[in-house]
């Protein structure tokens, strides 16, 4: 059995996540891996509840204190959760992690990324994902695809304009780490895309 890794997916709201972290789970548990599938903000019963919260349209949340809950529910996840689960050798499998921070809080928010980056650094040490999935399409593709499915949170109601920010911010944290970052088309069909990730999968069930 390979050793366990850290698999992250990103993407702004409609990107497609949801669609295909179930078949990343369920292809991984095909070959064997065991496997833990979570989210972020939430994965833990602290993290949970501050999710309802960050997500619930009647709060009016600072920006500021925006980013310092995204990274309290991240430190209890990494504490309860993800550093377990890596050191009895299962993958974990995240919905979003401290990239979304820079993207949303960052790029979205106006958040400098040096007070971000400290928080970062402070949180989860040298603790960064093994692979970054991130499922990128234009805005207009993504707001579609949410008015069409669902009642939308505190996030998905923000403006065009801010979730331009937000994909500048995850396109600039891509440029920044290409190795770890790999970067979908995920306005093709869904099945273009699933074989995009098994070629970029296989090689990590592969490597002991």
């Amino acid at each position: 059995m390979p050793a366990a890794r850290f698999i992250t997916l990103e993407g702004v709201d409609g990107a497609g996540k949801s669609t295909h972290a179930p078949w990343i789970a369920r292809w991984l548990e095909e070959r064997g891996v065991a496997l833990c599938l979570t989210r972020e903000p939430g994965g833990t019963p602290l993290g949970e509840r501050l999710r309802d919260l960050l997500l619930d349209p009647a709060q009016r949340v600072d920006a500021k204190a925006e980013a310092l809950l995204m990274f309290a529910a991240r430190r209890q996840h990494l504490v309860d959760l993800i550093e377990p689960s890596l050191a009895r050798g299962h993958w974990v499998l995240c919905d979003r992690f401290t990239d979304a921070t820079f993207a949303y809080q960052g790029g979205g928010r106006g958040i400098a990324t040096a007070r971000l980056a400290l928080l970062e650094e402070w949180v989860q040490g040298d603790r960064q994902p093994d692979l970054t999935l991130y499922f990128d399409v234009p805005v207009e593709v993504a707001r579609t695809r949410l008015l069409a499915n669902r009642t939308l949170d505190r996030f998905e109601q923000e403006q065009r304009a801010f979730f331009e920010r937000v994909r500048a911010g995850y396109l600039e944290r891509a440029r920044q780490a290409p190795q770890r970052i790999r970067v979908l088309d995920a306005t093709r069909e869904i099945a273009q895309v699933q074989r995009d990730l098994a070629g970029i999968l296989e090689p990590l069930v592969e490597r002991p």
